[in-house]
């Protein structure tokens, strides 16, 4: 019973979690009395009781005292094992006994070899990165420093260890850095550093030069280490700035190809000036033109997109109406004409965009309130536009609205035209356009309901911005300027517009306008 009491608390103690053969022996009855499971497997025996009768096979006894010592013995399998045992005698209630543990050096030396290859390959690979790589710790001491991070630093091979990670900051951002070190520590992340401005490191001798770094960390036990990873941008910054000259060069090269578009243009505006019924059109398309300064870049990338095809039309059929010199020929000189007069109101349209976008900018264009009829002015713009409508597309209405409500008649009817020509734009034969208007409070809601293409979510977040096209409106005419016009309009009447839409479902647009 003694016995069993001094090897239970024995077990307690430190069979329990060993991953080594741990062994009790009485010395009174030379018997082992408990074996744990790692030293059952270890000598190879399926279990305790088995490994406790023939366990003394695999040991020979030296004095009753501390010894740590290698050994070589057989497992129950024959084969052969390599350990260093430990033999620790002590004095129970019951006699003495000897405490026996054994660790498997195969097994050690396997780990500390892997543990070797494993320093060895991580040394490789940070000795011989093609990044500079540098270790500090919390107190921004630098701990470590690969061969590269010392060359693009200018610094001799362990000069660094121990210094100040401020060291390497430009002198006019070390102050802001020590707080940036640590908040980093306080909350760290792997990040890149610099998110939308310059970074720079300084080099031994003073001289800065432009760095892209990416920050990430490690712990020891208690100690946490931030890693910065840091690539010399010199030549990227070169290659920015040779492409920035090019770019200039490429806009100066696109103004003086804006001029000579405008040239031509005028000398074809000027040859068709005797076609009474398009000169107004083309004077004022001039006029148009002319007042778009501050979109000069962007106009013409949209005129060889947008004009080409109208103006094609117009020089081709300018040229076929000199075959026709014939009285007989009147009918064919008509169709030329009427081509003509097609492709210049196309691009009277284009230009009346260009022409609101430059008053809105310019602050020319002012909120009038009075009290307008919403009902009839909802159906004088469903009657202009009527003839945009495709076959079978049919207005559905849906007026909940006063008689008379505070707003700018002019902006509203605009804002009306825009959305209602989008919708018929862009929705196909014989669907169903809804128009429905409600009092929300002393505000009006107006929402325009189409069953046409759709706009993905990538693109509703930029359909405001000027001159953007959705990407499968691309063959649709357009300038890109509509919905940025009407969302002007709407900040002169303090308005707001929301938009949803799915591909292929159609699109929802609610604008909503103040009664007071």
């Amino acid at each position: 019973m003694n016995d069993e009491l001094d090897y239970h608390i024995l077990s307690n103690l430190l069979f329990d979690e060993s991953e080594d053969l741990i062994a009790l022996y009485a010395l009174r009855t030379e018997q082992f009395i408990r074996i744990n499971p790692a030293g059952c497997r270890l000598l190879g025996y399926a279990s305790e009781t088995e490994a406790l009768t023939q366990a003394k096979a695999h040991f020979s006894w030296g004095a009753a005292h501390a010894t740590e010592q290698e050994i070589e013995l057989m497992r129950a399998d024959g084969q052969s094992l390599k350990g260093l045992v430990r033999i620790t005698a002590f004095k129970g209630i019951s006699g003495e006994y000897q405490l026996i543990r054994l660790k498997n050096l195969e097994l050690m030396q396997h780990m500390q070899q892997q543990l070797e290859a494993n320093d060895r390959r991580y040394e490789a690979v940070f000795t011989n990165a093609t990044i500079g790589i540098i270790v500090s710790d919390r107190q921004g001491k630098i701990v470590s420093c690969n061969a590269l991070g010392y060359r693009l630093l200018g610094y001799e091979e362990g000069e660094l260890l121990g210094q100040s990670i401020e060291l390497l900051v430009p002198e006019s951002k070390r102050g802001s850095h020590v707080h940036d070190r640590e908040s980093f520590y306080q909350h760290p992340q792997v990040r890149a550093m610099g998110h939308n401005r310059d970074l720079y490191a300084q080099r031994k001798d003073g001289s800065v030069f432009p760095v892209e770094i990416s920050l990430s960390y490690f712990q020891v036990e208690e100690e946490l280490y931030a890693v910065g990873y840091i690539i010399d941008i010199t030549f990227k910054k070169e290659a920015e700035q040779a492409l920035l000259l090019q770019n200039q060069r490429i806009e100066r090269l696109n103004e003086d190809l804006e001029q000579k578009v405008a040239d031509r243009t005028h000398a074809l505006m000027t040859t068709l000036s005797q076609l009474e019924r398009s000169k107004d059109e083309l004077a004022k398309a001039l006029e148009t033109e002319r007042e778009l300064g501050e979109l000069k870049s962007r106009f013409v990338s949209m005129a060889s997109h947008e004009f080409r095809t109208p103006l094609t039309t117009v020089l081709t059929s300018a040229s076929l109406i000199e075959k026709y010199p014939a009285t007989e020929q009147q009918d064919k000189r008509l169709r030329h004409v009427q081509r003509i007069t097609a492709s210049v109101n196309h691009l009277n349209d284009i230009l009346e965009e260009f022409l609101s976008v430059g008053k809105l900018e310019e602050g020319k264009v002012e909120a009038r309130i009075t009290l307008v009829a919403l009902e009839p002015l909802i159906q004088e713009v469903l009657s202009d536009i009527q003839g945009l409508r495709k076959n079978g597309q049919e207005f559905e209405l849906d007026l909940q609205t006063p008689e008379l409500f505070p707003t700018d008649a002019s902006l509203l009817r605009k804002i009306l035209v825009n959305l209602l020509s989008n919708a018929v734009k862009y929705s196909g034969e014989h669907t169903v356009i809804t128009i429905q208007a409600t009092l929300e409070g002393t505000d009006l809601c107006l929402a325009i309901q189409d069953q046409g293409i759709g706009i993905s979510k990538e693109d509703q977040k930029h359909l405001f911005e000027r001159f953007f096209r959705a990407k499968n409106a691309i063959n649709y005419q357009g300038t890109g300027l509509g919905l940025h016009i009407v969302m002007k309009y709407l900040e002169l009447l303090r308005g707001t517009i929301t938009l949803k839409s799915e591909l292929e479902k159609g699109t929802l647009v609610t604008i909503h306008l103040p009664g007071q």
